[in-house]
């Protein structure tokens, strides 16, 4: 089951080693009233690396995104089931309607008044 949020990014985190692939984390703002801030976290193995740098390349901080994600969780110690963390484990990233700055809109150029023969002198 996958969850989505929508938020202006607020840090993106250096991309480290892991095991055989790489990972970063990113916080974002939803402006909620009640805990407005989550970090995400992106891992991706060897061979697709290369979407963490490009996360990066055309993400920055202040942008709006909607982000969609997974929750993952890991009982460090299953026999005495009380040490279980949770992270937001994030899969896709896609820029928010309003994060790019708006196009100048063409204006209409007025019809002279007097002269009707279209010259401008």
């Amino acid at each position: 089951m996958g969850y989505e949020i929508k938020g202006t990014i607020k840090s993106i985190s250096a991309i480290e080693t892991a095991g055989q692939g790489k990972k970063l984390s990113f916080r974002i703002n939803t402006e909620d009233q009640y805990n407005p801030i989550a970090e995400f976290e992106m891992y991706k193995g060897a061979d697709y690396a290369e979407h963490l740098d490009n996360f990066v390349k055309y993400n920055k901080v202040g942008d709006s995104v909607i982000v969609e994600f997974n929750l993952k969780t890991f009982n460090w110690k299953p026999e005495a089931d009380n040490k279980i963390f949770t992270s937001l484990s994030c899969w896709k990233v896609t820029k928010s309607e309003g994060s790019t700055p708006p196009q100048s809109q063409p204006t209409q150029m007025e019809e002279p008044t007097g002269d009707s023969s279209g010259l401008p002198f």
